[in-house]
């Protein structure tokens, strides 16, 4: 992607994003008491609203939602995050979407697991899955594997350009959907990773193109992304309708790894003398025999 393109689309997602936030914050919220016959016509706040609040002139605003960023300072930016109640992650998004940043390291590579991270991963003694940051499935244990349903087809192609990926076989699936009790978290939280790590590498082709297949294949997908959730994946507890062992409730820890940007090990674990706890052992037992 050329730098001129790439601009292009920086503007272009810079007053969605903006659009998106301001839609997603009520009048009341910030103090904002309509006037007696008020009718609003558009959701959340007007433009001149956050204007005022931010402290800038509207027509400064609105060619700021319209692409028009140049030489916008900090301190701008910060005033209408702090009106949008952008998070630190959605804060982030908004400089980088602004000042049009250079992709992260190691954007134009391929991911490659090195060997004492997959002797890690396999090692595991919880259900251990590495991803790339394109949501493919780099590795993992048995155990991992088992608890997200992959096939034995799925897993002969990992470590392969035709691996599974995770963000396909959430939203293209029906077994992986199937799988999630709570599905529309988990596609969520994909979402709002792929507008984070699209906006971090605006050159990844194959990401790019990962996004829009999602969006033409799946309405759920273009539903999500039209919303503009942003953040990183964070720990939280995962609940699974598994078709072996039935439900489980998990803890899941996401370990980054500072020499191989993008990729996430992800590790799911059950409370000790829980139900959960004894459908994991059980499903690991199964798994290893």
């Amino acid at each position: 992607m050329s730098q001129s393109r790439a601009g292009k689309s920086s503007a272009g997602e810079l007053g969605e994003f903006l659009r998106s936030r301001r839609a997603a914050v009520t009048p009341e919220q910030l103090g904002i008491v309509p006037s007696y016959g008020d009718r609003r016509r558009v959701p959340g706040l007007r433009r001149e609203e956050l204007a005022e609040l931010a402290g800038v002139s509207t027509t400064y605003y609105t060619r700021l939602e319209q692409g028009e960023n140049h030489q916008v300072s900090d301190a701008v930016l910060d005033a209408i995050a702090r009106v949008l109640k952008l998070s630190p992650d959605e804060r982030a998004h908004l400089h980088r979407l602004v000042r049009a940043l250079p992709p992260v390291r190691g954007a134009g590579h391929e991911d490659q697991v090195r060997a004492p991270v997959r002797d890690l991963v396999v090692g595991s003694r919880g259900a251990a899955v590495l991803v790339g940051r394109r949501t493919d499935i780099l590795a993992g244990n048995p155990l991992g594997y088992a608890l997200w349903g992959l096939t034995p087809e799925e897993i002969a192609t990992i470590g392969t350009p035709q691996a599974p990926n995770q963000a396909r076989r959430v939203f293209l699936d029906p077994a992986a959907r199937a799988l999630f009790a709570d599905w529309e978290r988990q596609a969520e939280d994909l979402v709002a990773y792929l507008r984070m790590a699209t906006a971090e590498r605006p050159d990844d082709l194959a990401l790019h193109q990962l996004v829009s297949d999602l969006a033409t294949g799946s309405d759920d997908f273009a539903r999500l992304w039209r919303d503009h959730p942003v953040r990183d994946c964070l720990h939280t507890v995962r609940r699974y309708r598994h078709p072996v062992v039935g439900e489980l409730e998990l803890n899941e820890e996401i370990l980054r790894l500072p020499d191989d940007p993008g990729q996430r090990l992800i590790i799911s674990a059950a409370e000790a003398g829980t139900p959960s706890a004894e459908r994991l052992a059980l499903l690991g037992s199964l798994t290893a025999s």
